[in-house]
């Protein structure tokens, strides 16, 4: 197929998707203002059944809880993937640590810059944990709490030094975290199998509404979604890292 045969093929796919998609905006309800049957229900017996004040968490780990499973395998592959594809090859060799490529190039680390990064290390910890383990009372939950605590290892990183944050954050323990947030989703899934019912049923007591343990298995599956997030986001950082810092062609 020719240059000009190529352009046409496109032209016609484009000039479809395009009409398919403007007859789909030309569909939706006006701004602010919903249409969803399945919504305006859920609204309505989310807090009564499941004893949850956000819906959304509600919708993501009960409801639909088999779908957003699949979600979290597919990042959970994506992030084997690409670790996969980074390993250290056998024309590779390890290359100087940052901090001896940092004294080489001549830059002093601020003990300003150092204290900040402790401190805030620990504040980006301990709000990512209270998003994973308050998503069913407010915004939030795994997915949200799990990429904020990840984020913790990069000011170990900028405000300290690769060999620190490889000591913070050792890779077996990082695997380790993200494997066991994996399975823990599939494992909460069991207990309602375990009780006579439905895989990722939810049949632990509802709690008291306003309260963190409530929602039933809602918690505990928040907290293993954080935790594979999390670990996969750092595993991924450690990975780059790696590849950039340690790993040089000979």
């Amino acid at each position: 197929m020719n240059a000009r045969a190529r352009l046409l093929v496109f032209a016609l796919g484009a000039l479809l998707l395009g009409g398919a998609y403007m007859a789909a905006l030309s569909q939706l309800a006006p701004l602010g203002r919903g249409a969803s049957a399945y919504a305006d229900i859920l609204n309505r017996v989310c807090v009564r059944e499941r004893h949850i004040t956000d819906v959304v968490t509600a919708v993501n780990f009960d409801y639909r809880g088999f779908d957003t499973l699949g979600e979290e395998f597919i990042m959970f592959t994506a992030v084997m993937g690409a670790v996969l594809l980074l390993r250290r090859g056998k024309d590779e060799v390890q290359a100087p640590q940052e901090d001896e490529l940092t004294s080489r190039r001549g830059r002093r680390r601020s003990d300003a810059v150092a204290l900040a990064g402790v401190v805030f290390t620990a504040v980006l910890l301990l709000f990512g944990s209270y998003v994973i383990t308050h998503g069913q009372l407010t915004p939030g939950g795994g997915f949200q709490g799990g990429v904020i605590a990840s984020t913790a290892l990069w000011l170990v990183y900028l405000s300290g030094s690769y060999k620190v944050m490889r000591q913070v954050g050792p890779k077996p323990l990082v695997e380790a975290a993200e494997a066991l947030g994996a399975a823990g989703y599939a494992l909460v899934g069991l207990i309602g199998l375990f009780q006579g019912a439905a895989f990722l049923q939810n049949t632990l007591p509802p709690g008291s509404i306003g309260s963190p343990f409530s929602g039933g298995t809602v918690p505990l599956i928040d907290i293993a979604v954080g935790l594979e997030v999390s670990g996969g986001f750092v595993l991924l950082l450690l990975t780059f890292m790696e590849e950039v810092l340690e790993i040089r062609l000979h």
